[in-house]
């Protein structure tokens, strides 16, 4: 299997482009707009078909790079039923499946950070987007984000993983690359609480600055903007 982590230095958003092998189909999971040249390198240097492009929700730090790649590559561009994004091919929904070839990823929906966060299950790794971050959790703050669900979708969806399965984010900020389910259920600080209650404070009471590049970013993606139309 080609599996790749790449990442973007400005807003520490982590990129995934995954295949079954050389030569054959490709999908890439939460592209940044700027890297559209470096996803497109990978992919001719690996002889892949980019047919599917997917991102785990409304981005508030970057611009997604969704519509720069399907504009060039004519893929499918995925996100869960509840975005609002107005350029979306395919919505996907709770269980179900994303399949490339002999690459399978099951859908979670795991809203919290945003009420169109999802998460996507692929054999041994988990892809949690801003949900679950390796020592942290996503902030609950804006984009109809909420304390209460967010607890919920990782106490009762992500965190009933196996522990061995591999937790990609799509952002860190430490330099970490992944961790596991068991390794964040015994060591993230935010999970080591004892009700829903303790949780929704923790999260209530954060007190972050907006992103810098949010007044830009989430109009742009929820329309679907391509680099033609930014420069």
């Amino acid at each position: 299997m080609i599996f790749k982590q790449l990442f973007d230095t400005k807003s520490s958003t982590y990129t995934y482009l995954i295949a079954s092998d050389k030569g054959r189909e490709a999908l890439i999971i939460d592209p940044v707009i700027e890297h559209t040249d470096i996803y497109t390198k990978e992919l001719k240097d690996l002889d892949l078909k980019l047919v599917k492009v997917i991102d785990t929700h409304i981005h508030a730090d970057h611009i997604t790079g969704l519509n720069e790649l399907s504009k060039i590559y004519n893929c499918s561009k995925i996100m869960g039923e509840q975005s609002k994004s107005e350029v979306i091919d395919v919505r996907v929904k709770n269980e179900d499946k994303i399949k490339i070839e002999n690459i399978e990823l099951n859908v979670i929906y795991t809203p919290g950070h945003t009420d169109c966060s999802y998460s996507f299950l692929m054999s041994d790794r988990v892809f949690t987007g801003d949900t679950l971050l390796i020592n942290g959790t996503g902030r609950t703050d804006f984009q109809n984000g909420d304390a209460k669900e967010q607890y919920n979708s990782i106490f009762n969806k992500l965190l009933k993983l196996p522990e061995n399965t591999y937790v990609y984010p799509a952002h860190d900020y430490n330099g970490k690359k992944f961790s596991t389910i068991g390794e964040q259920r015994s060591n993230n600080p935010r999970l080591q609480v004892s009700s829903v209650d303790q949780y929704v404070e923790i999260m209530n009471n954060l007190n972050l600055a907006n992103p810098k590049m949010m007044d830009v970013a989430v109009p742009a993606n929820l329309k679907g903007l391509t680099l033609d139309q930014l420069n």
